[in-house]
């Protein structure tokens, strides 16, 4: 019996952890998602994936010093493998003005901004992508591909520094919430008032010379309550990272703070690694 009830126990504790999994999955089969994701957007990211090894590969072979031809092959490797990538993305501007029409929707108004413009600039950004496709491809030979260049990394900007703005958002409200509840936690038990150290008495911020300990303990409480949230919300995490990785490339694409072939393929790679992460395990993909 203690056996059985063990084992019963296990699967509603399997049932419990799996829930949300199979919601997701279940919510994007519906809603015809899940599908297009797989056959459509997973061969873009991984040709992505493959374009920027292949930047890192030949900045690698260029520093140790490897043959011309071997250098010259990476790089048109790298070149077929970027026009690759305009061609499978012809469809996304579309995509990306039906998202911003489904964010207009979002009850949080900072979140309806943020989105609703990260999805715009997208738009925009895939637009100017396809002419500039359209000139590589000798479509549209007359086409100035470096300026078309610069607009599109410059709506590519735009809407990484929103995904940043809302993923900033969405830290401060769940270190809000995690800060009244520790406060509230304290004031049950009767371990202080709330607010912990705002309200120290000696060495606080009233007394001389403590000015600089305390604002000291209050910032790496500060980064200790940033990573237990971090920690404890893996796609905020990831989007976190993801868009800090992807912000190195128009960074250094416009001219603005210049990386190097290097860092810019290092962090595409890892940038597009998360972003196939988060289309195979929808779970993982931070919402709305």
């Amino acid at each position: 019996m203690v056996r059985y009830g063990r084992i019963q126990e296990d699967r509603e504790w399997s049932q419990t952890g799996n829930r949300e999994v199979i919601t997701c999955l279940l919510e994007d089969f519906l809603r015809g998602r899940l599908g297009r994701s797989l056959y459509l957007t997973l061969p873009g990211l991984s040709s992505r994936a493959a374009q920027y090894a292949c930047s890192l590969l030949g900045h690698a072979l260029q520093k140790h010093g490897a043959s011309p031809e071997l250098q010259k092959q990476i790089r048109q490797l790298e070149s077929h493998l970027s026009l690759g990538r305009k061609l499978l993305r012809l469809g996304n501007s579309a995509d990306a003005l039906e998202s911003a029409k489904r964010a207009v929707h979002l009850s949080d108004v900072v979140l309806r901004f943020c989105i609703t413009v990260s999805h715009l600039n997208r738009a925009l950004y895939f637009a100017c992508d396809n002419v500039l496709w359209a000139g590589k491809s000798g479509l549209a030979p007359r086409v100035d591909q470096e300026k078309w260049a610069q607009r599109s990394f410059r709506y590519y900007l735009f809407s990484l520094i929103m995904n940043l703005s809302r993923d900033a958002y969405e830290i401060r409200l769940l270190m809000e919430q995690e800060s009244s509840a520790c406060s509230r936690r304290l004031k049950g038990s009767g371990g202080g008032a709330p607010g912990g150290i705002e309200n120290a008495g000696p060495g606080g911020p009233g007394t001389p010379g403590g000015g600089l300990p305390h604002l000291a303990l209050k910032l790496q409480l500060r980064v200790l309550l940033l990573a237990r949230i971090l920690r404890g919300h893996p796609p905020l995490l990831l989007d976190v990272v993801r868009n800090a990785c992807d912000l190195f490339i128009p960074l250094d694409k416009l001219g603005l703070w210049r990386c190097g072939p290097g860092i810019v393929g290092l962090c595409g790679l890892v940038s597009s690694i998360l972003s196939i992460l988060t289309l195979i395990c929808p779970w993982l993909r931070l919402k709305p």
